[in-house]
């Protein structure tokens, strides 16, 4: 946004299959989600673009409801029209569901209170073709009540160290450890089981290391104040092994109430 003011901020809602991409952040050689979003806009805009994204899903991560803006110098476009123009350019595997004008200054990561994700899991029959790219295969049915147990102990602001990624560059950076989750719990949808987080923000692979922790315990039928134990040690090598991206959704983000201008939904 060099020079003059934007004359608008767009707010758009994304699903995108992420099997076939490096991660949402623009890479040097890789395809990225961001990439294809800011080459479709650019061809609308005929100007580059930039788009700001509420997370940053990980290679092989998926998205239900990634929540993105970004600055258009269209004056006279009706928002919902982004839709149709987006998806007439974009690649199958990610779809704009929705557009509308946001307040100039909305961000879509620094404005979000809670980033919803869920992890699916197929358990105790084969996964068919179709399923093997968005759930995890698992031999048996776990204990979802011990589940459970473990999942609550995953409330309010934690030092989260012990599901952080030996490589989390935030952190080796000096970032805080610290994220405030909001909800964790298993639930049975059909014949599928789901792990369902939200939290304020999450550390780089934070999700998937909870998920296999969690797993992992309970494989082994291990006492909840075992976990609390291990959680409050801060020591990530004692932690489970990390759950593979395939299962794992961005389900949606949420923001404070503030009714948007001019909304449009994908028809």
């Amino acid at each position: 946004m060099s020079g003059k003011a934007p004359l608008r901020n767009i707010k758009l809602t994304v699903a995108y299959d992420g099997t076939d991409f490096s991660g949402w952040q623009r890479q040097a050689s890789d395809r990225s989600v961001q990439a294809v979003i800011e080459d479709a806009l650019q061809k609308i805009h005929k100007s580059p673009a930039v788009i700001h994204a509420a997370g940053r899903t990980d290679s092989g991560v998926h998205a239900a409801g990634q929540a993105v803006n970004f600055y258009s110098p269209i004056a006279g476009m009706n928002a919902r029209s982004y839709v149709p123009a987006l998806n007439s350019i974009l690649p199958p595997d990610v779809r704009i569901l929705s557009a509308e004008d946001a307040p100039l200054k909305f961000h879509a990561r620094f404005d979000a209170l809670l980033r919803r994700y869920r992890y699916h899991f197929i358990c105790n029959r084969q996964a068919l073709p179709h399923e093997r790219r968005y759930a995890m295969q698992l031999s048996r049915h776990p204990d979802i009540n011990l589940l459970n147990e473990y999942a609550r102990l995953l409330h309010g602001e934690m030092d989260c160290s012990f599901f952080a990624s030996p490589s989390d560059s935030a952190l080796k950076r000096g970032g805080s450890p610290f994220r405030f989750i909001h909800q964790a719990y298993f639930f049975q949808q059909a014949d599928k089981l789901v792990f369902e987080i939200g939290a304020n923000a999450f550390l780089w692979k934070m999700v998937r290391s909870i998920t296999g922790t969690l797993l992992f315990c309970e494989s082994r039928s291990l006492p909840p104040a075992v976990l609390k134990e291990l959680m409050f040690s801060g020591d990530h090598r004692k932690a489970g092994p990390t759950a593979p991206p395939q299962g794992l959704f961005l389900w949606n983000v949420e923001y404070p109430l503030n009714p948007p201008v001019n909304s449009g939904c994908a028809p």
